[in-house]
């Protein structure tokens, strides 16, 4: 494949003397990849491109959620992350799906067996005109 026509994480990769066969890689994937300190939207279609059909993720970390006195949440950075999964539905990527689940990390508490975040976790999606469609999960 020409330089040009490279998904933009492949190029500028050392890649000399890499096998060009598919099967040179069975057992050796998945692969990580850690770039730090992208702001959204530098990345999202380049990693699009780069995985296809496969499995991977993009996790944004050391965020801040607001203060949201309303909701009696008095913001969060120590597990404020949003994770966008590609072609899977879970963060063990063990699973495939023909489409892609965001998660949005609120610190959990849970009281009475009820979730006292979890109208948080709410708001946030409302903040994007999203809605939370799942259960909220252990991470």
């Amino acid at each position: 494949m020409p330089l040009e026509d490279q998904p933009v994480l492949v190029v500028g990769v050392p890649g000399l003397g890499l096998p060009t066969e598919p099967t040179a890689y069975e057992g050796r994937l998945p692969v990580e990849y850690e770039q730090l300190d992208l702001p959204v939207g530098s990345i999202e279609d380049a990693f699009t491109a780069t995985i296809g059909s496969n499995r991977g993720e993009i996790n944004w970390k050391m965020l801040c959620w607001p203060d949201v006195p309303e909701l009696g949440f008095p913001g969060e950075s120590t597990h404020a992350e949003v994770t966008l999964l590609f072609n899977t539905p879970t963060r063990e990527l063990d699973e495939s799906a023909d489409d892609h689940t965001v998660l949005v990390h609120v610190r959990s508490a849970a009281f009475d067996g009820g979730q006292m975040n979890e109208p948080y976790a709410h708001w946030l999606a409302e903040q994007v005109e999203l809605a939370v469609i799942g259960p909220g999960q252990p991470s």
